[in-house]
């Protein structure tokens, strides 16, 4: 069999993602703080991009900065421009730039000095951390009597509870550790537990329960064997059996039960090291007279424009080598291109959240005039069409971006949902129907909760026939128990 090599010529067409395209896309799918975290980023890599302060330049002016930058890039790649309507990315300086002319048009920076009494908060709104459970735990071992050896014991109980606050290792394997009898252990594991918060480093929930209950300043034997021999009866709320099996009134079991109830069974969530994060809306949703009004939040984030400082810099290149002189100018006209491209994705991203929250309003009229039982089923596809995207552009849009209201804060994927068919009139979406369980298990008896199927038939009154095992999905998915659960007896 014989190779040879041949020369064939074939057109053909297929999608290239430019570097352009693939950062406004990066940037797309961004939440506000992410987005926040890239502008730094990248302030920090291109000496070329910098920060205009508020007092600086009114946001009328850094746009129109920015829409002379991108003039200018766009003006001197003219031929380019023609060829194509997006950005080769190349950077390779193919094409003449009239730096001169470029740098001439921003004037000297001007300098100016924030008074240190307007926006310094005062020393009571400043944060202190709080301690963690180790630390507040490790702080009472060191007020205690312990020896040498116990301190090392309770070092490693503490530094193995979970964040609930429950012994995660065994007795042996602590011992092991430390190379300590399992009484001395236990001896520490015990004096650990009487610490504060009441309840920590016990085994499970049971001897956590005991451990509170050993704490009450009231003895209650009763208590005590309720934790021990009926936690199970306990947790499905069997009272009359408990009582019968420990032959007591039933009034003194619903005491006890009362005690129990008042419980911590996860001490150590209080000292959780988790930190709550406010949310910041990418979008208001402004009310004014009979129409609604879309604002984009821009507080917070960084004001760009390309760095003046260069122009001073490009002056003296010329007492230079040529070679030296072109290098430099390479490098600027490269790190231009990347600020201007990365001003461009940011205006671009900004347009097209403004676009798919004033399509989301338009679709969702009637829940931000009446509320949730409005909620309209609505797909990507919907607005997909109406603001002539992508569905992929739509998703991306719609994470981790949130929207204010006067109904509240809500992720812009949360007007997204399927639809409900209704015994008559339109259809529902799926959230306007967990809403309404909801508001039937808020009205309900709590001594005679109601049942799944009663559920459903309350609801099949109103207009909405959905099966039971529905009702049970959709009841589990926003956190409500079954009725044998939300059973009261007192």
């Amino acid at each position: 069999m014989a190779f040879e090599l041949k020369q064939n010529l074939r057109l053909s067409q297929q999608l290239i993602m430019t570097p352009q395209l693939q950062q406004a896309i990066k940037l797309l799918i961004l939440s506000r703080q992410e987005l926040v975290d890239t502008i730094n980023q990248e302030m920090e890599e291109n000496p070329l991009l910098e920060e205009v302060a508020p007092d600086e330049a009114s946001a009328e002016e850094v746009r129109a900065g920015v829409e002379d930058d991108v003039q200018s890039i766009e003006k001197e790649d003219s031929k380019a421009v023609e060829r194509t309507q997006e950005l080769t990315g190349e950077g390779d300086g193919r094409e003449e730039f009239d730096w001169n002319n470029y740098l001439e048009d921003y004037g000297p920076v001007g300098v100016s000095y924030d008074r240190p009494d307007t926006d310094v908060p005062t020393m009571d709104n400043v944060l202190t951390e709080s301690p963690s459970l180790v630390e507040h735990l490790m702080w009472q071992m060191k007020l205690s009597p312990f020896t040498e050896e116990e301190v090392r014991v309770g070092s490693q109980i503490v530094g193995n509870l979970d964040p609930n606050g429950y012994l995660c290792a065994t007795v042996p394997e602590i011992a092991g550790l430390e190379n300590v009898s399992e009484d001395n252990v236990e001896s520490v594991l015990k004096k650990v537990q009487e610490f504060d918060p009441p309840g920590v480093a016990a085994r499970n929930l049971q001897e956590c329960l005991l451990i509170q209950a050993r704490m009450l300043t009231k003895e209650n034997p009763l208590l005590k064997i309720i934790i021990r021999e009926h936690l199970k009866d306990l947790e499905l709320k069997n009272y009359v059996h408990i009582a019968r099996k420990l032959k007591v009134p039933l009034r003194e079991v619903e005491i006890a039960v009362l005690l129990i109830s008042k419980m911590d069974p996860r001490p150590g969530a209080m000292y959780s090291e988790e930190k709550v994060q406010s949310i910041i809306p990418d979008v208001y949703v402004v009310k004014s007279g009979d129409d609604y009004k879309i604002i984009l939040n821009d507080d917070g984030l960084p004001r760009l424009r390309i760095s003046n400082f260069y122009r001073e810099l490009m002056g003296g290149v010329g007492g230079r080598d040529h070679a030296e002189e072109e290098n430099g100018k390479k490098y600027i006209r490269d790190k231009v291109q990347s600020a201007t491209w990365l001003i461009k994705s940011i205006q671009q991203r900004q347009k097209t959240i403004y676009k798919v929250a004033e399509s989301i309003v338009k679709h969702q009229r009637d829940f931000f005039d009446r509320g949730i039982d409005y909620l309209k089923p609505l797909v990507l596809r919907n607005i997909a069409d109406d603001v002539e995207m992508h569905e992929s552009t739509i998703s991306r849009v719609v994470t981790n971006k949130y929207m204010h209201s006067h109904r509240g804060i809500f992720e812009m994927k949360y007007f997204f949902g399927s639809s409900i068919q209704r015994t008559s009139g339109e259809n529902i979406a799926s959230k306007s129907v967990k809403e309404e369980i909801k508001h039937l298990v808020a009205k309900e008896d709590p001594k005679k909760p109601h049942s799944d199927c009663e559920i459903v038939a309350l609801l099949k009154a109103k207009g909405i026939d959905i099966a039971r095992r529905t009702v049970a999905k959709y009841r589990e998915m926003i956190g409500i128990l079954p009725s044998s659960k939300r059973k009261k007896y007192f």
